[in-house]
């Protein structure tokens, strides 16, 4: 069967108008995109780190509850959890080649656990909001990576000096390129597969092993 020269001029034109509309509609999502993918990471004019107030958005890592590095007798009876959020993009770009990218940012969010309440009746669960601190990525910063604590006003927040114990203790003991990937489990085959993780985390490894016999 044919269609008549009417009723093909017809299809053609409403070929044509869907073709329109879809590459409308393309072009419309990839503006909004770009419109909603401000940076990660944003600086004042003075140097100070804007608080990244969409954190909690981003790539989840892990949480750890009362974690210390070092022997802490006679600690506060008073339970913590830290949750750890680093942003999609260098997520995505960690996961692909094994190295975090310039302007990567970790949020650490630091809350209060509680036992008691509403049905619970053992084990702990999440409260307020003790603290947030960021590590980033960025090559202004002499060894690359600098951190910043935040207020709970989250105004900009100054980096911390290089020579921090911030700074100090990723650089002795973090896994890879002083992230602590040890602790993040979605990471951590990334890293074993692309044998990422630094000297020091091995021999420590390796040490803990030795004693634990």
């Amino acid at each position: 069967m044919t269609l008549g020269a009417g009723m093909q001029s017809k299809v053609r034109i409403s070929s044509a108008a869907l073709a329109i509309a879809v590459a409308g509609g393309l072009a419309a999502a990839a503006v909004s995109r770009a419109e909603t993918a401000a940076p990660a990471t944003v600086y004042t004019a003075d140097g100070k780190l804007v608080f990244p107030k969409d954190y909690r958005t981003w790539v989840y890592l892990s949480s750890g509850m009362d974690m210390a590095y070092v022997e802490a007798p006679g600690a506060s009876d008073q339970h913590l959890f830290d949750n750890v959020f680093v942003n999609p993009e260098a997520y995505a770009a960690f996961q692909k080649t094994g190295a975090w990218p310039q302007k990567t940012i970790f949020m650490l969010e630091v809350r209060k656990g509680q036992g008691r309440g509403s049905i619970n009746k053992k084990g702990l669960f999440q409260t307020d909001v003790l603290g947030v601190e960021a590590h980033v990525k960025d090559s202004r910063f002499k060894s690359g990576w600098a951190f910043f604590p935040f207020n709970s006003q989250q105004a900009p927040s100054q980096a911390f000096p290089q020579n921090s114990a911030c700074n100090a203790c990723h650089e002795a003991h973090a896994a890879v390129d002083t992230t602590f990937v040890q602790f993040y489990p979605t990471l951590l085959p990334t890293a074993e597969k692309m044998k990422l993780f630094s000297a020091a985390y091995l021999a420590e490894e390796q040490k803990a092993k030795t004693e634990n016999r």
